[in-house]
């Protein structure tokens, strides 16, 4: 790994790798998804400064994606705060060794860096995270949310055990730490706040846990980019596809996946100043591909005088406003999405665009 080199006039606490006592969270994932697993190495060297001066917390940083981006962060001059409890996929048997290995690693490198080892899907674990931040570096201008667990089981056999523990995880883990730094961002008029959702928001066949939650991560950074806008504060959401140690499961046909790093570098770019003005957003990175996901709104619409019946609605809908067919029911298994297209046309099944008004039926 490279020098990052270091400002010795910067604050320093050499106490900084100890753990919380509390666990529960990791930045392990599923396919598809690219949230950390094994792999994923150092920026090699010293970056281009696009993140001098900037304090920056990572959840789930201890491996793949997480470990990615907090040593890129670093490498382009990031002071970094490195959470991971370092459990396994499912939650299991936690580690402080892995976020203070990072953190090691970085400041090896002539970085910056303290590790925690806390539980975000609490209050407590979430606010600690920026509260490291802010006792250590003085300030806080971005997070980014990558700490997650995964328990697989189809709908009809999913336990409550199953569910809570990976919305909590994901979704919770997300608002604690986006509460806590929303705060102290309203008060700096700046700062950046990025949570990691998944592909798997469009619905997946054996993790409605985790699907539910990764939609729930979309609608909170939303959120969050519609009421922090007057501050100066942006929110924006990556849905990567990275090889992680979760990568095996993904069909050997899907050619768009890429590497950690490549995650890590759209993540340095949204913490950047050259993104500041970039909010609400979802991109994806897969390999070759970068791309951005369309905002929600009505496809199509139809309308007729009195009111609503079963059978007016029956005779209606089918022939007006219709459905829209779900990409996933839609495409073949284990197969390469359609490729990228420049410009504004969407880039993959379900991204379609939205029709204008003068698509809109009306009847009586």
């Amino acid at each position: 790994m490279g020098d990052f080199g270091r400002d010795d006039a910067e604050p320093r606490n050499d106490t900084g790798h100890g753990s919380a006592p509390h666990g529960g969270t990791t930045g392990d994932g599923v396919p598809g998804d690219g949230v950390p697993g094994d792999g994923g190495g150092s920026q090699g060297g010293r970056g281009e400064g696009f993140l001098d001066g900037k304090v920056v917390a990572v959840t789930g940083a201890g491996r793949g994606i997480g470990r990615a981006v907090a040593l890129a962060c670093a490498a382009e001059g990031a002071r970094v705060v490195v959470n991971d409890y370092g459990v396994a996929v499912d939650g299991a048997a936690p580690t402080s060794e892995v976020a203070t290995a990072v953190a090691e690693e970085i400041e090896a490198a002539g970085g910056r860096a303290v590790a925690l080892a806390d539980d975000v899907s609490t209050m407590a674990g979430g606010a600690r995270v920026v509260t490291t931040a802010l006792d250590t570096y003085g300030r806080v201008d971005g997070v980014v949310c990558v700490a997650g667990i995964l328990r697989e089981r189809m709908l009809f056999n999913m336990t409550e055990e199953e569910w809570d523990p990976v919305l909590a995880t994901h979704l919770k883990g997300t608002f604690t730490v986006f509460r806590a730094a929303s705060a102290a961002m309203r008060q700096q008029r700046s700062g950046t706040l990025i949570g990691f959702t998944s592909g798997n928001h469009q619905g997946s066949v054996s993790q409605a846990n985790y699907s539910a939650a990764k939609g729930g991560i979309i609608s909170l950074v939303r959120s969050a980019a519609l009421g922090l806008h007057k501050y100066g504060v942006t929110a924006n959401c990556v849905a990567p596809v990275a090889r992680t140690r979760m990568s095996a499961k993904v069909p050997t046909a899907l050619a768009e996946i890429g590497e950690p790093e490549d995650v890590a570098a759209l993540v340095v770019y949204l913490l950047s100043d050259r993104a500041r003005d970039v909010t609400g957003q979802v991109y994806t990175v897969a390999g070759p591909k970068i791309a951005v996901w369309a905002q929600p709104r009505e496809l199509r619409a139809a309308y007729a005088e009195g009111p609503w019946t079963p059978r007016r609605i029956a005779d209606l809908l089918p022939g007006t406003v219709g459905t829209d067919p779900m990409p996933l029911l839609t495409r073949p298994p284990a197969t390469r999405p359609a490729p990228a297209r420049n410009g504004p046309a969407p880039s993959a099944p379900g991204d379609a665009s939205v029709p204008d008004a003068s698509g809109v039926a009306r009847h009586s």
